[in-house]
Order: structure tokens, then C-alpha cells, then sequence
């Protein structure tokens, strides 16, 4: 049975970030993720998710200072001391979670992205998070949404973690990126299901609750399902009118939250 976990940067954002727990398993989620944990505590983040019987199953590395338009530094080169900070400090906050899985942004073309950075950060990633048995993912993420990501190709993506060659290194599928980057997004969960450690889904084009018009996500989530996919799916969508009031679309797709 698939299991989803709402995003909690992108749903109950009427409430403060710590109050959104206990709304996410009122509503009947049992897994949470989100991008950035630093301004909070770990430790008032853990009881958090104690107090509501929920699992931490993502969150993101450090991307950098975001708002002056860093996407994650893996694949800058020159950025090496920042990166290897960022991990050691996701790492930290990973163990008090015990969250399993961590996504690690690559940064933006015009910030000088090169594959042979990427590659070179993205095992000193894996090496640093495999004695905690923690995975990297990587994400290809399309560019009308983040305008010159250095990542945007599911085969790209494929590649890098092939040439990796860490175990613990894999592939975060965001089936509504994939969608706006390359289409295919059915033939796709066939073919990358081997590397695939989380999915994520919204809906296009305004990247809100998923339904069955321009994805058919009945569909998707039964070809998911198909693979023996054990893992979760996060719900990273922007609600419409709201996050409970949008809340149908278990029913319709034909799923439960898990």
C-alpha cells in the first residue's frame, strides 16, 4: 500500500511551522517532510513528531542562502567547505530525526556548475551519511520552476549516480517535474523504479492537489504501486483553497494517506 507524507513547507502554511504536525496527523498523515529544518531546533522538532505519532521521512541539505537565489551548492565548484558543512549539519539533524533519506540540491548553471564537482560532493555525501544509514537523493527539478538548475533529466540523473557508484545514493522522483521537464512520467516509474528511494507528486500547471486531468494520478500511483514500491510519496503541492479543504484527492485517485 502506497504511504504519503505531507510537505509541510508547502501545507498547513496558515499555521506556525511547529503547530503543523499535529494538523498533518489530524488529517490522517503518518509521515512528514519538508525542505529546510535549521531556523528550528532539532530537538523541538523530534518532540513534535513523538507527540504525534509521525515519521520524518525528508527534508533537504542546506541549499545556501536562498534568498538571494542559491539553489544548493553540490555542483559549484570553490563551494567545497560550504558543502561539506551543509552535510555535516543535515547529517546532525538527521540523526535526532532519525530521518532515513536527505536531498541534496546542485545548484544553479550561472552559479558555475561543473559534473565533476557534483560528483565529487555527492560521494563525500554518501560516504559521510552510510555508517548513519542515511541515503542522498538527487533531484532533477525543472527549469520553469527553477529557471537554470543545473539538474533536470531523470537520465541525467541516472548517470550521475552511476558514476557515483555509492549505494546509498539515489533518485528522488518528482513525477510533476518530470512531467513540465520531459513528459513520460508513466514509462518513466517503469524504468527508474530501480533507483528510486522517494517519490513526490503536485499537479500541473499550477503545481497544486493532484487529481486525474493533466496527470492522470489514479494511473501514476497505481504504476507506483506496480513496481513494489515500499517507500513514501511526499505531497510537495501548493493547496488551492487550502490544505484540509483540498484534502479530497485521496478518494478521487483512488488511494488512502497510508
Amino acid at each position: 500500500m502506497l504511504r504519503f507524507a505531507a510537505n509541510l513547507s508547502f501545507m498547513f502554511t496558515e499555521l506556525p511551522f511547529l503547530d503543523r504536525f499535529a494538523a498533518a496527523a489530524r488529517a490522517g498523515f503518518k509521515g512528514v517532510e519538508f525542505m529546510f529544518p535549521y531556523a528550528t531546533p532539532a530537538e523541538e522538532i523530534r518532540a513534535r513528531l513523538d507527540d504525534n505519532g509521525l515519521s520524518l521521512v525528508l527534508f533537504n541539505l542546506p541549499p545556501g542562502h536562498w534568498d538571494k537565489g542559491e539553489r544548493g551548492y553540490a555542483a559549484l565548484p570553490g563551494r567545497e567547505d560550504d558543502f561539506a558543512s551543509a552535510v555535516d549539519l543535515a547529517l546532525t539533524y538527521a540523526e535526532t530525526l532519525k530521518c532515513p533519506r536527505l536531498h541534496c540540491m546542485a545548484g544553479l548553471t550561472t552559479h558555475g556548475a561543473t559534473r565533476e564537482a557534483y560528483v565529487a560532493n555527492l560521494r563525500l555525501a554518501a560516504e559521510w551519511a552510510a555508517p548513519l544509514g542515511v541515503d542522498i537523493l538527487i533531484e532533477p527539478i525543472n527549469t520553469r520552476d527553477m529557471p537554470d538548475y543545473y539538474l533536470t533529466r531523470t537520465a541525467e540523473a541516472r548517470d550521475v549516480i552511476a558514476e557515483v557508484g555509492a549505494p546509498n545514493l539515489g533518485l528522488q522522483f518528482d513525477l510533476y517535474h518530470r512531467h513540465v521537464m520531459e513528459g513520460g512520467v508513466e514509462a518513466a516509474i517503469a524504468e527508474f523504479a530501480p533507483l528510486t528511494r522517494h517519490y513526490q507528486c503536485a499537479d500541473p500547471p499550477d503545481r497544486g492537489e493532484p487529481s486525474t486531468r493533466e496527470i492522470d494520478y489514479a494511473r501514476l500511483f497505481g504504476a507506483i504501486d506496480a513496481t513494489g514500491y515500499t517507500g513514501w510519496i511526499g505531497c510537495e503541492y501548493k493547496p488551492r483553497a487550502g490544505t484540509e479543504a483540498g484534502l479530497t484527492w485521496p478518494a478521487a485517485c483512488g488511494v488512502t494517506l497510508g
